[in-house]
């Protein structure tokens, strides 16, 4: 799988690059854009938020200014969901000419990906619900630890909280995980056999079916190697952002003003988003690329795909590679 993988990332890069970098750079740009206007428009009035002077605005006044903020972020997270939509519908759209051997073309790869992008996205928002509740579990037993430590061991009925929220997700994790990986197909199936979301989870249950710790394993290999690596990209780009803040000033005094702090953290954040965009270009395609071979493999072991291919490989019209007939 890892060999097979690595062999469709280096033949079929300039697709796979080329559609990540487009997409993510687009959105990349969308929240940079939003950061520089919420920046701009808070700045000129830094000076007076943080003196505590009585001139000072105060929460009326800047409400306009947390709402244009709220929009523009939103907008940009927006755009970067879609991206990553499209992104993950594309992966499937090249493993499907690289396991026929053909070439396929930017433009080619983007309307065929775009064309099943809502589909990929209403898979994942399902899958996301197995996923949000063992989360949310957590969340509530790591909110009553802060709780708990900031109080000093003052309870306040916090630690019925941890312990409702670390046994929900010890019971209920290893159900979602189970869940996920029997999905774990369905966005593959989605753009390989033109499936809706609810039938192509229904498909990825019937061929992980037999093969779960399989699915499961490669999956998690996947997974851990795209995290490794983008931590490896996005290490040096951090260290560049906090060098800055390293130095100190000659006059020791003196406070920065608020051009300096603006300054400062755009370009910390214009640096974690850069970071951003080149870890994804990898993490973004590993994963879904690594599943799309567990899918064909799966199909080739327990539905004989190979005769399909053989004849997909003699048209020129991309083929959906949908499920064998019922048997009568």
């Amino acid at each position: 799988m890892l060999s097979g993988a690595f062999s469709t990332l280096g033949r079929y890069w300039k697709p796979l690059i080329g559609m990540a970098l487009t997409l993510f750079g687009a959105a990349t740009l969308v929240m940079a854009v939003a950061l520089v206007v919420a920046a701009s428009t808070v700045a000129s009035k830094w000076d007076e938020l943080t003196s505590g002077s009585p001139d000072a605005p105060d929460a009326a006044e800047l409400v306009p200014l947390g709402v244009a903020f709220s929009v523009l972020m939103v907008l940009g997270v927006a755009a970067y969901l879609l991206a990553s939509a499209v992104v993950q519908a594309a992966v499937p759209v090249v493993l499907q000419e690289a396991v026929l051997g053909r070439p396929i073309r930017f433009g080619a790869v983007w309307s065929r990906a775009w064309s099943r992008a809502w589909s990929v996205i209403g898979t994942a928002l399902v899958m996301g619900l197995v996923a949000i509740i063992p989360m949310a579990f957590f969340m509530t037993a790591f909110a009553g630890l802060m709780v708990y430590l900031v109080s000093l061991g003052d309870e306040h009925g916090v630690l019925p909280m941890m312990w409702f929220g670390l046994l929900g997700a010890l019971l209920v994790a290893p159900a979602a995980t189970w869940l996920y990986v029997r999905f774990s197909l369905a966005p593959t199936i989605v753009v390989f056999e033109k499936q809706r979301p609810v039938a192509a989870l229904r498909r990825s249950a019937r061929l992980v079916r037999d093969s779960w710790w399989r699915v499961f394993g490669v999956g998690l290999l996947a997974y851990a190697m795209a995290a490794v690596i983008a931590l490896m990209i996005q290490g040096p780009f951090q260290l560049a952002g906090a060098l800055p803040g390293l130095f100190e000033r000659a006059d020791t005094t003196a406070e920065r003003s608020g051009g300096e702090m603006i300054a400062l953290f755009g370009g910390l954040m214009l640096l974690s988003l850069v970071s951003q965009l080149v870890a994804q270009l990898f993490t973004a395609i590993f994963p879904p690329l690594m599943v799309g071979l567990l899918y064909v493999d799966r199909r080739m072991r327990t539905e004989n795909l190979g005769p399909i291919l053989a004849e997909a490989a003699g048209r020129t019209l991309p083929e959906q590679y949908g499920p064998p007939p019922a048997q009568s």
